[in-house]
């Protein structure tokens, strides 16, 4: 019964702890969930390692899901934007204040687009920036009854490098080519006056003079996602994370399933 009052005790802690709003207190209350599977298992198996395996188990969690839904997934090797409507604003956190920010940086409105990936549907609306040479998106992914929104800032050189900030809140599905560069800011960070500023900074850090980005074509912003699409899809081919199928579409290697667990316990870590 003291075994038993202990771990419940943990348990119930950790909850609470998780349900502060200070990130500091929530991360506390992870780290007291893994106590209490600790002490779970150590008094089932009366060992130390007993603990141990306990707590591993959070870790392999992501495991489940990879060997069921994401081995089955069939994603196009080529798919193509569309234009979309504007999704209803209650499913679209943030998108109002998101879009009037854009607007008040300069920001011109260029369409509204989207494409399905394996019933996760993604909506983006599109900006440009002449003075800036940046593109910046407000987007959507729906898959179910889960929807998250977040934003993009995006500059070109002239050597074909991609600067792009974003507060996306998870790691990236795919290996990024070489010539990507990505700068992840807190997802919490939703004011696009600060994400522009993150990005200002971004491009400072990496030496990029302002005069050499290219100057974004709104006819062509489109296409570039796609074709940046395509360009990922290819550098993933090549370093087996992905394989092509006969039917048009590709789907995860052995490879790259452990290579999606790192990414989700990552996550888990970061976002905990």
């Amino acid at each position: 019964m003291h075994s038993c009052l202990i771990v419940l005790g943990l348990f119930v802690l950790a909850v609470a702890l998780r349900s502060a709003r200070l990130a500091f207190v929530r991360k506390l209350g992870a780290v007291t969930f893994l106590g209490a599977s600790f002490m779970l298992f150590y008094y089932l198996t009366g060992r130390w390692w007993g603990g141990l395996i306990g707590v591993a188990l959070w870790f392999f969690l992501p495991w489940v899901e990879l060997l069921t839904r994401i081995r089955a997934m069939r994603l196009p090797m080529e798919n193509r934007l569309r234009h979309r409507d504007l999704p209803d604003p209650s499913f679209f956190p943030n998108a109002v204040e998101a879009t009037t920010a854009m607007e008040e940086e300069g920001f011109e409105h260029v369409d509204d687009c989207g494409w399905e990936w394996s019933g996760m549907q993604q909506f983006f609306r599109l900006y440009w920036q002449p003075e800036e040479r940046a593109v910046g998106a407000v987007c959507l992914c729906e898959q179910g009854e889960v929807a998250f929104a977040f934003i993009t800032v995006t500059s070109r050189d002239r050597d074909g490098r991609v600067f792009r900030t974003t507060n996306f809140p998870f790691s990236p599905t795919l290996k990024c080519p070489p010539d990507m560069n990505w700068n992840h800011v807190p997802c919490e960070r939703n004011c696009f006056h600060q994400i522009l500023r993150d990005h200002r900074e971004f491009l400072k850090r990496a030496k990029v003079n302002p005069d050499g980005l290219r100057m974004p074509d709104p006819e062509e912003i489109e296409g570039s996602i796609e074709e940046e699409m395509q360009r990922q899809i290819t550098h993933n081919l090549d370093a087996g994370i992905i394989r092509a199928r006969r039917d048009g579409h590709f789907e995860y290697s052995p490879r790259g399933l452990f290579f999606l667990w790192g990414q989700f316990v990552k996550d888990m870590i970061r976002l905990c």
